[in-house]
């Protein structure tokens, strides 16, 4: 099993940065992939940003340019900088991670993931 907990959310105002960080623990060597989500009420869950155990990273095309998903095995750690921050990207970002028996491939689908953290809320003004 793993367990994830998420920090650095907060709020910020357009045009901002922040970093959000996602620690894992427990079994973390069964990783295949660890990503970001982000949900606001009414809405669906949607893939942000991805990174599999080799790096390579997916993003939606809406934070291209803007976002950078990094990971430090050593701290089994994985990052989301978040630069030119807009309104529209206010919302609880969860960090998820799945297990290379469950790995398809599906970076930045929701039902992919195994794992889910507790959410950090993200407010852009």
């Amino acid at each position: 099993h793993v367990q994830l907990v998420e920090s650095g959310g907060g709020s910020v105002q357009a045009g901002g940065s922040l970093r959000l960080s996602c620690a894992a623990s427990g079994d973390t060597y069964t990783l295949a992939c660890m990503a970001w989500f982000r949900q606001v009420p009414g809405k669906e869950r949607e893939g942000v940003a991805a990174i599999d155990k080799d790096g390579m990273a997916s993003y939606i095309d809406s934070v291209k340019g803007r976002f950078a998903i990094s990971r430090d095995n050593a701290k089994n750690t994985v990052y989301l900088q978040m630069n030119s921050l807009k309104p529209e990207d206010t919302a609880m970002y969860y960090c998820a991670a799945v297990s290379g028996a469950r790995w398809i491939g599906r970076a930045l689908d929701p039902p992919q993931y195994e794992y889910w953290g507790q959410g950090t809320q993200v407010t852009v003004s």
